[in-house]
């Protein structure tokens, strides 16, 4: 009987939130040190790249300041999740710390909702600066609607799985830096982030098309502005597909190592 109450116990939704409040804490531990700077980045980050890819333009329309700013977010969204959370994982392998963190009895689940959560901490203020810089920068109409909320929570929690997916299937730090650094380059200059995909070639529009960066994009702008976002429904459906993915292999990848 004893035997069956603890096993008990370990199971259940009282133990998964347990778990989860004990990973967070984790996170915000491990991370103290870091995390007011990151955060302190990520305001800088979001608000100098608003500017910054303003000085491209000699004239700047309406419309591309739109895509510009909104384009921004989320890329303030995306890159902690597809970039940091990677690297830092690439961090604990080099350091020899991974088994460690994995081998603590938690469920998986509850890591991954931890770093979600951390990640969240992270994110948001930069992309609400990045919003409010460039609507006094670019004098925009940014018409923030409810389905914000969950346009930044799917997007934010896509590029978070993908990353724990690139991060726990590779085992040389090396290369999971270097496919972060790809990322960022990729995300920048050859997405339909910041700007219309018309205005990329027609091939590479169209794989942007089943890639999940364009999409981000697409349901950020249907909460943030009226008329510029086409095929919402469609976006939501491919990102949560690239959502369910990453998810999955995660968890094989992670099931591996038990």
């Amino acid at each position: 009987m004893t035997v069956l109450t603890a096993a008990a116990v370990r199971r259940g939704p009282a133990h998964w939130w347990r778990s989860y409040l004990m990973m967070t804490r984790w996170e915000v531990v491990g991370l103290r040190l870091l995390l007011p700077i990151t955060v302190f980045v990520q305001l800088v980050t979001g608000a100098g790249f608003v500017l910054g890819i303003g000085l491209f333009f000699a004239q700047i329309t309406p419309t591309a300041a739109l895509f510009v700013s909104t384009g921004v977010v989320v890329i303030t969204l995306a890159t902690v999740g597809l970039v940091m959370g990677p690297q830092l994982i690439a961090a604990e392998k080099a350091q020899q710390v991974y088994d460690f963190v994995w081998s603590l009895p938690v469920p998986r689940s509850t890591a991954a909702a931890a770093w979600i959560s951390v990640n969240t901490m992270i994110a948001v203020p930069g992309m609400v600066m990045a919003l409010l810089v460039a609507s006094w920068r670019y004098d925009l109409a940014i018409v923030v609607s409810p389905e914000i909320v969950p346009a930044a929570m799917l997007t934010l929690y896509t590029a978070t799985m993908l990353g724990y997916a690139i991060a726990h299937s590779l085992k040389q730090p090396v290369l999971i830096n270097l496919i972060t650094q790809v990322t960022i380059f990729a995300m920048t200059g050859f997405s339909p982030v910041n700007f219309p995909k018309e205005q990329l070639p027609a091939w590479l529009a169209a794989l942007n098309e089943g890639l999940p960066l364009f999409h981000m994009a697409n349901v950020m702008r249907a909460g943030l502005t009226e008329g510029i976002a086409a095929d919402v429904g469609r976006s939501y459906l491919t990102l949560g597909a690239w959502a369910v993915a990453a998810t999955a292999i995660t968890g094989w990848v992670l099931r591996r190592r038990t």
